[in-house]
């Protein structure tokens, strides 16, 4: 049966080889190059003789390979092209010749060698440094596939330089690590340096080397503590490390300088928040509501959208950001703006005190022409030239934010009532930092996470109304009595306090720009002081 077989394979072997010289012929015969038809016969005659392929298979495999958009899997840039090409199992399953520990200690030592060829090299070519970051690199990647195994089982294996237990595979990848850094000094990428010394320290903390490259990369970032804590971390491992003890007496002044600056900050942060904590327990006792306004006005650099509403709304506030109501002998006082539409001025009191009336203020600010003697029948305010603006003839209003926890989204340019005293004691946290307080790198933190918040409101409104461009109506107002206090006016259940910044519109009663403020703001009532 076997020999029968056998006979059989043969004859059809005898029978294809018979047939395609008889093809090679003919195409020898055909006068046109008509290559691309001889071609597709070649492959068609081809694939006849093959065995395997189910029905409407060849033609799906062949439409899949003539198909403009397929890569060939020897030619796909990441693995979401590998899978596409239909070969990635394949392509997994490939074998090495080698072990993975093989690899890893030959590149390696081809690291160490292009490392070597740059402190040799007369001419400072850089590309020997680089060549030995890729081997080093490659040599990290090959470390992550070896299968580390127990003492009992490396003591049985033949092979033992090639053997790792789990400590060993980290104290390998340590170095190589702490190697890569070493050639990344030399190119003086010092972000880099940093990267690879935190990431050497990761596999072994003891690493020595690593925490002094680790030391190099701070001092060069200026980054004067986290140079003075590599130092000390080194050393307590090592005491007698001259380079660790050298960087030390170089950078002794700065780090201590460094220090202080950091410890006298915190200490400025924890009085900040008692502060914030004590306003958050006050307003939380009296019912007084507070919100935060937008504190930047793109989601990107290169994002202009929307950059002047904000500004021309908000302007007038970001001066005085950060400022919170302070209470001095038993009394709170608010910070407060005053600001006059009509005229695109304002006035800032920093000291509001609760109990105060607010036709006080606005006597100070404005008095009643025959009160002023001294300025003869007109207002002392350099921008009024019509004298209108006198306590008795003022109108005031304070906007009616949303309050109820309707569950609708805020609109970026809208007030967002604050409900928790962690979200207060962010926002404020950020009010400050934006303004630069606590220096460019917390401005930049800052500004990322206000940007975020601001996206997230941004995508919430463009989900329900489509675009950013379907504002909400103009705020409604509440006409304020002068003869009502701040405490009775912040308990208001209509009121919310701004950017901790009590917020009064003013305009003189027959001025025109009054007439179109409330065109556009639904005056809802008048506030007028209690009977007690």
């Amino acid at each position: 049966m076997v020999e029968t077989k056998q006979k059989t394979d043969q004859e059809k072997q005898d029978e294809l080889v018979k047939r395609m010289t008889e093809m090679k012929d003919k195409w020898k015969d055909e006068e046109e190059d008509d290559t691309d038809r001889l071609l597709n016969d070649a492959i068609a005659y081809s694939l006849e003789q093959g065995k395997g392929w189910a029905e409407g298979e060849r033609e799906e495999y062949l439409n899949k390979i003539l198909d403009d958009d397929f890569i060939p899997p020897i030619f796909a840039e990441n693995q979401e092209e590998l899978e596409a090409s239909g070969l990635s199992e394949a392509f997994s399953s490939l074998k090495y010749d080698e072990p993975p520990a093989q690899y890893m200690l030959d590149f390696k030592k081809k690291g160490n060698e292009a490392f070597m060829n740059g402190k040799r090299n007369e001419a400072k070519n850089m590309q020997y440094y680089r060549d030995a970051v890729n081997h080093y690199y490659e040599a990290f990647a090959w470390s992550k596939r070896i299968e580390h195994m127990s003492e009992d089982e490396k003591a049985q294996t033949e092979n033992k330089e090639l053997s790792f237990t789990e400590k060993e595979i980290d104290e390998a990848k340590s170095v190589i690590c702490a190697n890569a850094a070493m050639a990344h000094m030399q190119l003086k990428n010092w972000g880099y340096v940093r990267d690879e010394s935190k990431k050497a320290l990761v596999f072994d903390d003891k690493n020595v080397k690593a925490w002094y490259r680790l030391a190099k990369a701070h001092q060069n970032l200026q980054n004067w503590e986290e140079a003075g804590n590599a130092i000390d971390a080194g050393l307590r491992i090592d005491k007698g490390n001259k380079d660790l003890k050298k960087l030390d007496r170089i950078l002794a002044e700065k780090v201590r300088r460094a220090r202080l600056a950091r410890q006298k900050r915190e200490r400025r942060r924890a009085e900040r928040v008692s502060k914030v904590k004590e306003v958050w327990n006050h307003c939380k006792d009296s019912g007084i509501k507070l919100g935060r306004v937008p504190l930047v006005t793109s989601v990107t650099d290169d994002d202009e959208e929307e950059d002047e509403a904000v500004e021309s709304r908000w302007h007038h506030h970001h001066p005085h950001t950060g400022k919170l109501p302070e209470k001095s002998q038993g009394e709170w006082a608010w910070p407060c703006m005053f600001v006059y539409p009509s005229h695109s001025q304002s006035d800032f009191i920093q000291h509001f005190c609760e109990s105060d009336i607010l036709a006080l203020h606005m006597a100070q600010i404005f008095p009643e022409l025959e009160d002023d003697i001294d300025n003869q029948g007109e207002t002392s305010v350099p921008w009024d030239y019509n004298n209108e603006f006198q306590c008795s003839k003022l109108a005031v209003y304070f906007e009616v934010h949303d309050t109820e926890d309707t569950g609708e989204p805020v609109h970026p340019e809208s007030v967002e009532v604050l409900k928790t005293q962690a979200d207060t004691m962010k926002f404020y946290e950020a009010s400050r930092a934006l303004k630069g307080d606590e220096g460019p790198d917390i401005v930049n933190l800052a500004q990322a996470l206000e940007r975020k918040h601001l996206h997230k409101q941004r995508k919430a409104w463009k989900r329900k109304h489509g675009s950013l461009w379907a504002k909400p109506d103009p705020t409604s107002v509440v006409r304020i009595h002068p003869a009502i206090t701040l405490q009775d006016l912040l308990k208001d259940k209509r009121m919310v306090i701004p950017n901790f910044l009590v917020t009064f519109f003013l305009f003189p009663d027959n001025h025109p720009a009054h007439e179109e403020f409330l065109k556009d703001h639904n005056c809802i009532g008048l506030i007028e002081p209690s009977d007690s």
